[in-house]
């Protein structure tokens, strides 16, 4: 279950609580009994597994096609001379 922050208007006595999505929010403050308004921040958000990234839909290339064999040519040799 989600936990909510609140604020109270009038004395500014902040609290959290746990609630259920369907819950109603709350509307007084615990301490003096003036009206609270929610708090909204920030969350943090971590993504785990594959496809969360940019990269993870690249083609990667497989053994085949990263060791493929290239022509070798034979070094040129030179005639002996003769004298």
């Amino acid at each position: 279950m989600p936990t909510y922050q609140y604020a109270c208007t009038a004395c500014s006595h902040e609290f959290e609580a746990v609630q259920s999505f369907s819950d109603n929010s709350l509307t007084t403050c615990p301490q003096c009994t003036k009206p609270i308004r929610k708090i909204y921040s920030a969350i943090g958000v971590v993504f785990k597994g594959s496809g969360f990234y940019k990269t993870d839909s690249v083609k990667k290339k497989t053994v085949s096609e990263s060791t493929s064999p290239t022509p070798v040519t034979p070094a040129p040799t030179s005639a002996p001379t003769v004298d």
